[in-house]
């Protein structure tokens, strides 16, 4: 009895010691060290963006409303409600949600009730037959004195709200897939109607040769020639038909329904809007759901951490119970037959072979990976954003550039065409100009469909909401 004793009285020591050493983890890591740390990953952001197109202003909501095209819009609210990966992302919010609520729990008392009937029945014995019936109430709560549950709701909570902020940035992802697809698709029809055009040249070359070869004027090189060109442009019709329905099956599956390729697209491209507004660097912290998101981890982190510290320390419970037992039901409720116990604890664990120790050293490791992919998100997000406000330039030079060589290129095709009817010049110079013309409209339906994916980029990766 007397080393019980002792055990209780160095127990409670190092509980009352624990109470000012550890004083600090009762509460948990406040919110201003959480935001140092992670405030310290980049040092060096620039207060305005580098690139000389980004504009001031407020970043613009309402991404894919701009672009003006009904059918886009109706796709990607479709998309939002009935797509797969997105449901998934939203489940896993209801999950998240689900075990916040389980981790506060801990932090209540627990209540339970019970009873029992038993009766003995004696065989031919001399003693009489016997019965009772018990009922009783019980409730305990361990006090959370060092903080650890309420530090591991902490970081269940912090992990929902990540949850929450990725289920955000996957419909901001889904928005911009749905609008890709779309214009792929368009491209698609595009592309198919340049090789119809350019098709429809060739034919009407290949029947004059084919004519002037019977009357002795071609020779058979210039109809293999033509031959050629026209079954070469057949297989970029085919190509382009090809690539229009696998873009119509692929918004298919992205709105949630069954690849048919029954579906009904735009026949152009959509006008590009202007330059959105790009606000400045450091605002894109708050914004763009994945920083968001990668945070929230980050702060789960430290408080995981927090738990994992105090894992270890005395846990202190009360515990109480009343009930009442008789030979007789009617008498179960008498309160001669009621007793009530209350009682308290203290457990502490003398040695766990080092578990404790680990478990703080994996929660450290978890808060240095929580932080250096807080840190890499937040560098990929600053290259998005420079490398399309950078793009969007290139592009619209390039773009330029290929309609100025499309303009150049029909012209010249008409002066050949008219030099050839005259007999100035040979068929191959024809064919060659026809195959340069083509390259030259299918190149700028190219760059006019990479702008507009380009435009959404930008968009996306200034966190902008697309509804």
């Amino acid at each position: 009895m007397r080393h019980l004793n002792y055990l209780s009285v160095a127990i409670l020591s190092l509980a009352i010691s624990g109470c000012s050493t550890l004083s600090h983890l009762k509460a948990g890591t406040p919110d201003i060290i959480i935001k140092e740390a992670t405030s310290q990953g980049i040092t060096d952001m620039p207060n305005t963006w580098q690139v000389a197109l980004a504009r001031a202003g407020n970043v613009q909501i309402g991404w894919i409303n701009a672009l003006g095209d009904p059918i886009l819009s109706n796709l990607v609210k479709k998309a939002q409600v009935n797509n797969r990966n997105l449901q998934i992302a939203a489940a896993n919010v209801e999950r998240s949600r689900a075990l916040v609520r389980q981790a506060g729990i801990g932090l209540k008392p627990n209540v339970g009730l019970s009873t029992s009937t038993k009766r003995q029945v004696f065989i031919d014995g001399p003693a009489p037959d016997t019965a009772s019936f018990n009922w009783g109430v019980k409730a305990s709560w361990e006090v959370d004195i060092w903080g650890r549950i309420k530090s591991g709701e902490k970081a269940v909570i912090a992990s929902a709200q990540s949850a929450e902020a990725d289920y955000r940035a996957s419909q901001h992802s889904i928005a911009a897939a749905v609008a890709s697809a779309y214009f792929i698709g368009m491209e698609a029809w595009l592309q198919a109607g340049v090789a119809r055009k350019t098709l429809k040249t060739l034919s009407k070359t290949n029947k004059i040769v084919n004519v002037q070869y019977k009357e002795g004027i071609a020779t058979a090189q210039d109809v293999a020639l033509s031959a050629s060109d026209l079954a070469a442009t057949r297989a970029s019709l085919v190509a382009a038909e090809g690539a229009y329905r696998d873009a119509k099956k692929a918004l298919q599956v992205l709105i949630g329904r069954y690849p048919d390729g029954d579906l009904a697209l735009s026949k152009s491209l959509p006008v590009i809007p202007s330059m959105p507004a790009s606000g400045i660097p450091s605002e894109l912290l708050e914004r763009r759901a994945d920083i968001v998101a990668a945070e929230r981890k980050v702060a789960a982190s430290f408080y995981s951490l927090d738990q994992a510290k105090v894992a270890n320390m005395p846990r202190f419970s009360l515990s109480g119970n009343t009930g009442g037992a008789s030979s007789q039901l009617l008498n179960m409720l008498n309160p001669n037959n009621v007793l009530l116990n209350v009682a308290g604890s203290i457990s502490y664990f003398l040695f766990d072979g080092g578990l404790t120790k680990y478990k703080i050293e994996q929660a450290k490791a978890e808060q240095k990976q929580a932080l250096a992919s807080y840190e890499q998100t937040l560098l990929t997000a600053f290259q998005e954003v420079e490398t399309s406000l950078d793009q969007i330039g290139v592009l619209r030079d390039r773009a330029a550039a290929l309609r100025e060589a499309a303009e150049q290129a029909n012209k010249a095709l008409h002066i050949v065409r008219l030099r050839y009817n005259e007999g100035e010049t040979d068929l191959i110079d024809v064919l060659t100009i026809q195959q340069r013309v083509f390259t030259a409209e299918s190149n700028l339906v190219s760059a006019q469909r990479a702008r507009l994916d380009e435009w959404i980029d930008l968009n996306l990766a200034l966190g902008g909401s697309w509804e």
